[in-house]
């Protein structure tokens, strides 16, 4: 058995190759999701789980905090693409968008700012820690970060990250912390947190504290792997009792380990056995791998809080249990909004100035109804009958209509319920279009009479011709059955109905999360989405 890789890089070299003779490879460092491939690793163990346990814990703080839509910044390397393709497959199975997914190699500017242009607001970082500087230096240029943003880290990083001076940014360690504020971090469960003694009879404070004399008192986040140390511990543990378990089943087919060879695949077979099978406490917590040979274990959730990480909860993936100390903190009144909120708002009719032309044209009704009394009850006074009554009383009703199609011209969905909309819409067509060919029609067919009279006369006699009377009422139901044709056609061929129309959306101050949304009903039809009749915009 090989007990050496400490990252995902070697292992994948060393696992590879370790088939080749019989040989377990057992990791206490890697992560990669692509090391759990058995047909390609099928010799490979690890006491460090896969990058992928951390993907079920992002789900369900996305789910306890109420987001459906997040973006991702990963760099392009193998563990952290991998690590993405299983999150976008649990997002999806929960009913989460990955709206937004942006990768870089070396410059993450470019990736920040298409972030920043597309409205990312919870947002999942893949990186190494480096890059992660990298990151922050451009996340602080481009204003992502404060009460509407939630960066959610990977948790291995040095406690200090975001203070190193680091030559390739050029940000202050000032302008670090107040980009990295309030984020987010899951890290596998290093370091039991409870009082057990284990198999090697020490409990997990315990084995720091003789960890820390070994340091001589060397700064623990200035040391390589200090982090990882428990994992290690329980590698050699796990190695130690797998060992221990096969000699009873060697024993039995007459064989002992000190066989092993490189060509003997039964021994290695009893090994691959005793460490699949393996379960006990460690320093790191319990000790049990899956069947693609990955550690499982829970999941700590910190939270940057004025400078320093602290603990808000554990996740238990295999069996759904999240513990919550309820201790989270946020710049804002609470977790942001996961998009821009819009809220759709409808636009309707001042009443004020619905009920000031509506008295309006009623007075002009009244008036018109004046009129029509005065013309009907003269009707036999000479200069009455002279003007042609009949045309003046069409006038005086077509004006009428026109102003009673102030009424239904007024009303909308604050008066009239969406399904009656297009009785309305007809409505105000056809009393505003009659009106109009009634009135207009009238007024019309008058001063062409009045211009023929006083401008055709009798070549002898040079009188004027008299226009008889039925020519003139002729002309106007002409005017009126085109009119009505017209209408006809057009209600039963492509009719009025509602529309919804959107403007330019409005930001209310004091709240950057909402946006309101403008909306306008009216009638129109599919041929035109805008009608004019008479030069009233219907």
């Amino acid at each position: 058995m090989v007990l050496m890789p400490g990252c995902s890089s070697v292992s994948t070299l060393v696992a590879e190759a370790a088939r080749m003779w019989n040989l377990i490879v057992l990791s206490y460092g890697s992560s990669s999701p692509a090391l759990s491939n058995r047909q390609r690793f099928p010799t490979f163990f690890r006491t460090h789980p896969s990058a992928t346990l951390h993907n079920p814990t992002r789900v369900q703080l996305f789910q306890k905090w109420k987001w459906t839509k997040i973006a991702t910044i990963q760099q392009t390397t193998e563990v952290f693409t991998s690590t993405l393709d299983d999150l976008e497959t649990r997002t999806k199975e929960a009913g989460i968008e990955i709206s937004v997914r942006q990768s870089f190699l070396t410059d993450p500017a470019p990736a920040v700012k298409n972030l920043k242009r597309q409205d990312a607001r919870i947002i999942v970082g893949l990186f190494y820690e480096t890059e992660a500087r990298k990151v922050f230096c451009e996340v602080y240029k481009e204003k992502l970060y404060g009460k509407k943003y939630v960066w959610f880290l990977i948790g291995w990083y040095a406690d200090n990250w975001f203070k190193i001076k680091d030559p390739s940014i050029n940000c202050t360690v000032e302008q670090m912390t107040e980009a990295v504020e309030g984020h987010v971090t899951t890290e596998i469960v290093m370091l039991n947190p409870e009082t057990v003694r284990g198999a090697s009879n020490l409990t997990s404070q315990e084995f720091l504290n003789q960890l820390m004399s070994k340091l001589g008192g060397k700064n623990p986040e200035e040391t390589g792997g200090f982090q990882e140390a428990p994992l290690a511990y329980d590698a050699v543990w796990a190695l130690a009792l797998a060992l221990n378990k096969t000699v009873g089943p060697l024993k039995a087919k007459g064989r002992r380990l000190e066989d092993f060879n490189y060509n003997n695949r039964d021994i290695t077979a009893e090994i691959y056995r005793a460490l699949n099978t393996s379960s006990f406490e460690g320093v790191s917590g319990h000790v049990v791998f899956d069947a693609q040979g990955s550690r499982m274990a829970w999941t700590l959730i910190e939270q940057l809080q004025g400078g320093s990480y602290k603990k808000i909860g554990y996740y238990d993936s295999t069996k759904g249990n999240l513990s919550w100390y309820g201790n989270d903190k946020w710049i804002g009144p609470g977790p942001p909004a996961d998009q821009t909120v819009v809220i759709e708002e409808f636009r309707f009719l001042s009443q004020k100035l619905f009920v000031s032309v509506s008295v309006f044209a009623g007075l002009g009704i009244l008036l018109g109804i004046v009129c029509l009394t005065f013309n009907i009850y003269n009707s036999n006074v000479r200069y009455i009958q002279n003007s042609q009554p009949y045309l003046n009383n069409m006038t005086a009703v077509g004006c009428m209509m026109a102003l009673a199609a102030v009424f239904p011209l007024g009303l909308d969905g604050h008066h009239v319920h969406r399904k009656q909309f297009p009785v309305v819409c007809q409505f105000r067509l056809w009393l505003l279009g009659l009106g109009f060919s009634l009135a207009y029609g009238s007024m019309f067919t008058k001063i062409w009479w009045v211009h023929t009279v006083f401008t055709k006369k009798d070549d002898k006699k040079e009188k004027r011709k008299h226009l008889e009377p039925w020519k003139l009422y002729t002309t106007v139901g002409v005017l009126l059955i085109i009119d009505v044709m017209s209408l006809m056609i057009w209600q039963i061929v492509d009719p009025l109905h509602i529309t919804v129309e959107k403007f330019v959306r409005e930001a209310p101050k004091g709240d950057l999360d909402v946006l309101i949304q403008p909306l306008l009903e009216h009638c129109s039809s599919d041929r035109d989405e805008h009608l004019a009749w008479g030069g009233v915009w219907l």
